[in-house]
């Protein structure tokens, strides 16, 4: 029962230290919140979580606030994610429904989630590799002109054209686009690339492909092997920082210095996670020291396994409640429009 009590004391420490920004004393708590016990027994408790490590004094006179030791009993202790209002949900559907290809997106994507939890959002572009072929299209132009469309089940999509030395009748363009969709949908890019790449070269026992066969399968291996997306990044809301000014040494600039760098903002964001997973990361539990303020709350998305990872950083102090609702609706909205492109 005194643990049960503590805790909703260090979650009601948590809630008005994010919400006013100043440190939370026992009267404060008394007032706000209706936690049925005197002032003295409040005090007492906060005296314990801060002997526990889970709030500290910033001064002798003030309030107490959460550690990073007390944000994470705080997030662990969480029996559910908050889940979004309908009019939040509605929003978030009717702002994403309305991209027109994978990097709208991404961009729409990183834009919401800044407005939603205000702080700075994180989003990374499908990996290649994680990805399957979801079709191949090919059609003539021209006799002797193909347009060759792959699409893959990361929403991207990639057109070559190839022109040929002889022109393809009907039946031998549909004949090709029958091979090589047999050959490679369903299979991640570099299952795909070598089946691929078995139409193009001569077995014993089977017809030489023909000129045209291996000018098309050079052509879709190629744009499989093109890794423009692998490895970027879409960044959105570095104004929603300006809001942490008064810790602006410790918190902010580190974050704005980190922003610069692609490499250290995905190794931030971690290896996707499947299943609706969100991870959150607090303070010194990231992999960067100098970012030991920063909070990242991050999931993964896709249609399939999670093709990428995206999230928010941002100072220890936000609402974790809120910001992991936004992360993971965003991203099974994400997931949902990837699959059904």
């Amino acid at each position: 029962m005194q643990e049960d009590r503590r805790l909703a004391v260090l979650r009601a420490i948590v809630e008005d230290y994010v919400a006013t920004e100043e440190p939370v004393g026992s009267k404060a708590l008394v007032e706000r919140h209706h936690l049925n016990v005197s002032p003295a027994t409040i005090r007492n408790d906060m005296a314990a979580l801060e002997d526990e490590g889970y709030l500290a004094q910033p001064h002798t006179s003030a309030g107490r606030v959460p550690t990073d030791k007390g944000y994470r009993l705080f997030v662990d202790r969480l029996s559910t994610v908050k889940p979004m209002t309908a009019a939040e949900r509605r929003a978030i559907a009717s702002f994403l429904d309305g991209a027109v290809d994978l990097d709208d997106v991404v961009h729409r994507s990183v834009r919401l989630l800044a407005q939603l939890t205000r702080q700075v959002a994180v989003v990374q572009y499908p990996t290649l590799s994680r990805s399957t072929v979801r079709h191949i299209e090919v059609v003539a132009l021209t006799p002797t002109r193909l347009l060759l469309v792959l699409i893959l089940s990361s929403g991207r999509v990639e057109q070559r054209l190839v022109d040929l030395e002889a022109g393809l009748g009907e039946d031998e363009l549909a004949a090709l686009r029958t091979r090589l969709n047999l050959a490679a949908t369903g299979e991640v890019i570099a299952e795909a690339t070598a089946a691929l790449d078995a139409l193009a070269r001569h077995t014993p026992g089977s017809p030489e492909p023909t000129r045209s066969t291996v000018a098309v399968v050079e052509a879709l291996i190629e744009a499989m092997s093109d890794h423009r997306s692998d490895e970027r990044i879409a960044v959105g809301g570095t104004a929603n920082l300006a809001r942490f000014g008064d810790s602006f040494d410790t918190s902010v600039k580190p974050l704005l210095e980190a922003l610069e760098e692609q490499v250290v903002l995905l190794k931030l964001l971690g290896e996707a996670t499947g299943g609706g997973t969100v991870t959150v990361r607090i303070g010194a539990e990231g992999p960067y020291e100098q970012l030991a303020s920063t909070s990242v709350v991050a999931t993964g998305y896709g249609p399939d396994d999670a093709l990428a990872s995206l999230g928010i950083v941002g100072p220890t102090r936000m609402d974790y409640p809120g910001t992991m609702a936004a992360v993971r609706a965003v991203a099974r909205y994400v997931s949902r429009i990837l699959d059904e492109s």
